[in-house]
């Protein structure tokens, strides 16, 4: 066994693991790691989560998980477990990032850190992927967040071409790349107003995106691997679900500056695994939900970051 001696009950806070693409879901890949390494897994949805008496308990079944398709994971009887007994929760259910997701941040934190929650559920409340970024805004392209159309007409005028987007989106739903000549967006907007109170993100677009988005890893604020996702043709999102390719691309002095003013926050605030999206020489979104990438950075570059971020996890497990 690799790591550490002593065998870690490690429970997954995830979607359904029999839908899962094993050959793409980074879950995954930190599952078949940890159990590498000796570690008990044990898997729940986040719908299973209750509160009693002080204790944070789930519904949950132990898991074996391997690489075959069709047949990924062996899954045992439900049992109601004490979330306060394991030694690690993994947070991976996708978003949105709902009102279901920052309930599970309360419910979490409370047995957090005796009870290491990955990442830190407390700095996973206060990061979404939209706004935490904004703490950095000399390293984004021209962005303005708000509910006023005065203020989104203004920006237009102003830059031209423009990128909106929800707030606590994800997956590229509901991302607009609005050009100087589009007579659509008092329609857009109309539209975002009718379906949330939410403000938006409003962002100059920025041309590069046609060369790609970066993905970044950072596994407790260094740099583990990259990833280009080049949108495809017609498209102005990059996003695996909507048609992006992942390619094998290296770090540009530029992005490794980025990386070097943001790690050492990441690591502070206990974000032991983060995606940020890089265009051009732009810092755009800090993905800290559910970050994926693990098996493309594998692939293209054989890196293995699972490796890298269970020792991360190992050296913070409480002893019991």
């Amino acid at each position: 066994m690799e790591g550490m001696t002593r065998t870690l009950k490690v429970a997954v806070q995830m979607d359904p693991i029999g839908s899962i693409d094993i050959k793409g879901d980074s879950t995954f890949a930190l599952m078949l790691e940890a159990q590498g390494r000796g570690h008990r897994l044990w898997h729940y949805h986040p719908r299973d989560l209750a509160m009693h008496a002080g204790r944070v308990m789930a519904w949950a079944q132990p898991v074996e998980v391997r690489r075959e398709a069709g047949n990924h994971a062996t899954l045992g009887p439900d049992e109601e477990i004490d979330l306060g007994d394991m030694d690690v929760v993994l947070m991976r259910q996708d978003p949105p990032f709902d009102m279901a997701y920052i309930t599970a941040t309360h419910l979490l934190q409370h047995i957090h850190p005796r009870t290491l929650v990955v990442n830190d559920p407390f700095e996973v409340r206060n990061a979404p992927e939209k706004l935490y970024v904004l703490q950095y805004t000399d390293l984004m392209p021209e962005t303005l967040v708000t509910s006023d159309r005065r203020r989104i007409l203004k920006f237009r005028e102003a830059h031209g071409d423009i990128i909106l987007k929800p707030l606590y989106g994800n997956g590229g739903a509901g991302v607009f790349h609005v050009r100087p000549d589009d007579p659509n967006l008092a329609s857009l907007l109309e539209m975002f107003t009718e379906r949330s109170r939410e403000p938006l993100m409003v962002q100059k677009y920025v041309p590069a995106v046609r060369k790609g988005d970066k993905r970044i890893i950072l596994v407790d604020g260094e740099v583990g691997g990259a990833i280009n996702r080049v949108p495809a043709e017609g498209e102005s999102r990059s996003n695996m679900h909507v048609g992006g390719k992942a390619v094998q691309t290296t770090l540009t002095e530029r992005e490794r500056e980025i990386c070097a003013r943001i790690g050492p926050d990441l690591r502070a605030r206990g974000l032991i695994f983060v995606g940020i999206d890089v265009i051009g020489d732009y810092l755009t979104e800090i993905n800290v939900t559910s970050p994926t990438g693990l098996q493309e950075v594998a692939r293209f570059d054989n890196v293995f970051l699972e490796k890298q971020i269970w020792e991360a996890i190992e050296a913070r497990v409480t002893p019991r």
